[in-house]
């Protein structure tokens, strides 16, 4: 295969994946009518269209995304390969790309990571925020963070956090004229909050247990948001009730702006772990992030 095919997939890799001329040239250090000017020789070459344009987005045609799907993931793990050669120098360098729920991001990647880079000048975090969840291999990330119970059984997955319990929280207000509800099916009279993951579209389902027993509640709400901070913000101001972690509520539960409910069908669950593909090689760059966010507790 010829050098410029090779640079022309690179270029289109970038712009398929960042769904942007501008961000994708950003990326790669080069003009966005130099990236334009390679996907359209790539296409000539291929002889199908890759991308469809408008002046608002770019995204893959049906051929681009088969082309992502099939080739992204061996292009990542030459960079990584690539990036692994920095374990011959003093201090691991490169950048690491890493996608994490908002919650998890703001209370233990961002404060750990904000410790670490001041240790090694050489080495940049990416963190992308993203509620719902994404295919690390196929958007070119190093790593995620989610759940324990919900990483892939193909992934290696390193303990980050404690475990955690949610909370169903409003404002005292709220409940001024209305009755607390006392099991989670008593939501269906209640105005709560909803959660949107952006990834796919759908609607938080609230999950609780008690004596063992689980129970999942589709509620119903005059407000979904795709923000947990949004949702607290909403419950402070007594909109309704908000399904959130229990630590990013515990300062208003503390204080008392917020009151909490259901408090006994919301049991403690495993908490957050970061995970990356195992048949990877774990790169320097990597493997101190690694033990920078591994819990010791």
């Amino acid at each position: 295969m010829p050098r410029a095919t090779m640079d022309h997939l690179v270029a289109f890799l970038a712009v398929a994946r960042e769904r942007s001329f501008t961000r994708a040239a950003a990326q790669l250090g080069v003009s966005p009518s130099a990236l334009s000017h390679a996907i359209r020789k790539l296409e000539e070459r291929l002889g199908v269209r890759l991308l469809t344009r408008t002046t608002r987005s770019v995204s893959p045609t049906e051929a681009g995304e088969r082309l992502v799907r099939n080739i992204g993931p061996h292009f990542d793990e030459i960079r990584a390969e690539v990036e692994g050669l920095s374990e011959f120098r003093d201090r691991p360098s490169g950048t690491v790309r890493i996608t994490a729920g908002d919650h998890v991001s703001e209370s233990i990647l961002l404060p750990r990571i904000a410790q670490l880079l001041p240790n090694y000048p050489d080495l940049r975090v990416e963190i992308s925020v993203d509620i719902g969840f994404v295919d690390i291999a196929a958007e070119g990330f190093d790593a995620g963070i989610r759940l324990g119970e919900t990483v892939a059984q193909d992934m290696i997955a390193v303990r980050i956090g404690p475990d955690l319990c949610m909370a169903a929280v409003s404002a005292p207000s709220y409940f001024v004229d209305r009755p607390r509800p006392r099991t989670p099916h008593d939501l269906a009279g209640h105005n709560c909050i909803n959660l949107r993951f952006p990834t796919h579209g759908g609607v938080y389902v609230w999950e609780f247990e008690k004596d063992g027993r689980p129970l999942n509640v589709r509620v119903e709400g005059q407000l979904v948001v795709n923000d947990i901070a949004l949702a607290r913000i909403a419950a402070l101001k007594g909109t309704g009730i908000a399904y959130l972690p229990d630590d990013y509520v515990r300062p208003q539960l503390d204080s008392g702006e917020l009151v909490r409910v259901l408090d006994d069908w919301c049991p403690p669950f495993p908490g957050y772990h970061l995970y990356y593909p195992g048949r990877r090689q774990l790169s320097p760059a990597l493997a101190v992030i690694v033990e920078a966010l591994r819990h010791r507790g």
